[in-house]
């Protein structure tokens, strides 16, 4: 008798966990392959990142003797370079230094320019159009000269190119923070907080804030890969990190004067390049599909 009370209070157990299974067996089913992919791009190379001797026994900026210039082979799976430094490696490892300065330039561009949108839309009056008509004026400038333009005030190297690109995208984050921040501050619980005694500041960090955060969230992700697009292009043109660091725009750069006898040089970082950004445009836009 005992054995079968066990086994009756048992059965739901089981039932439970076998619900839970498939609604994530459906869940994962209901996952675009697209978005999985663009996923699994972004972990590869933040793994790259983060471990890159687990994924290459080779240097990343150290060449051998004698193998200038081999094309792709099982040994060196991306060929090697004109210094005999496998390409692959370099790949890896220049993971680190394009993904932190592009980490650095949409967390500039995410914190100020939410901050100022925020203040903006909540405000209003004054505040509002000193705010936006400096927004207006940094969107008058095309993004390469007003980046290039902070470069030469700041220096060369990759935190003042992850800055220089981060101050450029304050413009779009405060437009964007400002229009969701006055959709919410127009709200009917908004108003109500406000009726029930609610300070500005109250109201504004426990409802405005946070109900107007998926679309800049959503920003960020698409900025993330523009980053690491704008990152490359200026170490492409010599703003970047210095050789021999192995920076993907630099790799790009590097490779053009081997492009009629090694093409590798530049297709490989040039195909990495696109897949981060294409992987970030699709999360960017499964994030934003979520926003009311």
């Amino acid at each position: 008798m005992t054995s079968e009370t066990h086994g009756e209070s048992s059965a739901p157990g089981i039932a439970a966990i076998d619900g839970n299974q498939t609604g994530w067996t459906a869940r994962l089913r209901r996952v675009p392959v697209t978005l999985a992919l663009a996923w699994l791009v972004v972990l590869i190379v933040l793994l790259w990142a983060v471990a890159p001797g687990l994924f290459t026994s080779y240097s990343g900026t150290v060449g051998v003797p004698g193998e200038q210039l081999r094309p792709p082979s099982l040994e060196h799976v991306l060929g090697t370079d004109g210094l005999g430094r496998d390409l692959y490696a370099r790949i890896v490892y220049g993971a680190v230094h394009s993904l932190s300065g592009a980490f650095v330039a949409v967390t500039v561009g995410l914190l100020s320019g939410t901050l100022l949108g925020l203040v903006a839309g909540a405000r209003g009056g004054w505040t509002d159009a000193t705010i936006m008509r400096l927004v207006d004026s940094m969107l008058a400038v095309p993004s390469l000269l007003l980046s290039l333009s902070i470069i030469v005030l700041l220096g060369f190297g990759t935190v003042e190119v992850a800055i220089a690109v981060g101050a450029v995208s304050v413009a779009r984050f405060a437009r964007l923070a400002r229009s969701e921040v006055i959709r919410v501050r127009r709200s009917d619980y908004v108003e109500a907080a406000f009726g029930s005694g609610g300070t500005f500041w109250a109201v504004l960090w426990r409802h405005i804030l946070p109900n107007s955060l998926t679309s800049v969230i959503a920003l960020a992700a698409l900025q993330f890969g523009s980053a690491i697009l704008a990152i490359s292009t200026l170490g492409f043109l010599g703003y970047g990190a210095p050789p021999p660091t192995p920076e993907w725009g630099l790799l790009i750069a590097e490779g053009r004067n081997y492009l009629s006898r090694a093409w590798w040089l530049t297709a490989a970082p040039g195909l990495v390049v696109v897949l981060v950004v294409l992987a970030a445009d699709r999360i960017s836009k499964a994030i934003g599909k979520t926003a009311p």
